[in-house]
């Protein structure tokens, strides 16, 4: 099955088309995010985001969490924790593409660099007085990362992944990493940009521009590009999860919409 979601970021609507299948269902995908559409699960039906609630209120318990994830992802410990692993790391996951897709959005369309700064920023690092503090300074460090940080998402993918794996690495966990490494490369990218738009940092080669310093304009495109990469990222991270296997008693990651 082949499905293809069509973007735009300067209308308020956008189209969803499902093709007929002219291959096996492992056959390719060409899945391009829209901040816009309803998007469609692979059976055609639409993702009606009935658990929103449940959700935000889930994300409020996870945030807290989120400097205690910086361990290495193959602490998920495999498929024997894959619904505590679920229930840990897939709301901060949720709540960050439901921000990407709201707060981010706009600041990507009005080229809010500061904003945008800060939502891809990680904590800083911990200073003498975090570990004088009694939880070691993880809350208060924890409420410095951005919202569409790697600290507080793309740890929680890697983590989420891994549950997926026992003594070796499976595919269904090669396959999420992958575009987790994908959303963390332009997260990096976003806040890069961010900090070139506000002076901080010089030069434009990191985004091919050469030695030229890039113009304001050029910036908003990239920022712009970024967005679109980093949903249709996140798109296919949340397509890989909800592949089987995965347990009867949870449901399917919601799709950006």
């Amino acid at each position: 099955m082949k499905i293809i979601f069509l973007f735009s970021l300067a209308t308020s609507t956008a189209s969803a088309f499902l093709v007929a299948p002219q291959v096996p269902m492992t056959t390719q995908r060409t899945i391009a995010f829209t901040c816009t559409c309803r998007f469609m699960r692979e059976d055609s039906h639409t993702v009606d985001g009935t658990r929103a609630d449940l959700l935000n209120t889930l994300a409020l318990v996870a945030g807290a969490s989120v400097l205690s994830s910086f361990s290495s992802p193959a602490q998920a410990r495999g498929r024997a924790t894959l619904v505590e692993s679920y229930d840990r790391y897939t709301p901060r996951i949720i709540a960050g593409g439901q921000f990407y897709t709201s707060d981010l959005k706009r600041m990507v369309e009005k080229a809010d660099w500061s904003a945008i700064k800060a939502a891809t920023a990680d904590p800083p690092k911990k200073t003498k007085e975090d570990r004088s503090k009694r939880d070691g300074g993880v809350s208060d460090r924890a409420k410095l990362a951005g919202q569409f940080s790697n600290a507080r998402v793309t740890t929680a993918c890697d983590l989420f992944a891994a549950a997926f794996s026992d003594n070796s690495i499976s595919p269904k966990t090669k396959k999420m990493q992958a575009q987790a490494d994908k959303i963390r490369s332009v997260i990096d990218e976003m806040s890069l940009t961010a900090r070139q738009g506000l002076g901080e940092e010089s030069g434009g080669g990191f985004f091919g521009f050469g030695a030229k310093k890039p113009s304001q304009a050029e910036l908003a495109k990239r920022v712009r590009q970024l967005y679109v990469e980093g949903g249709n990222a996140y798109n296919e991270y949340i397509f890989a999860a909800n592949e089987e296997p995965l347990p009867l008693n949870v449901e399917k990651l919601p799709y950006l919409k």
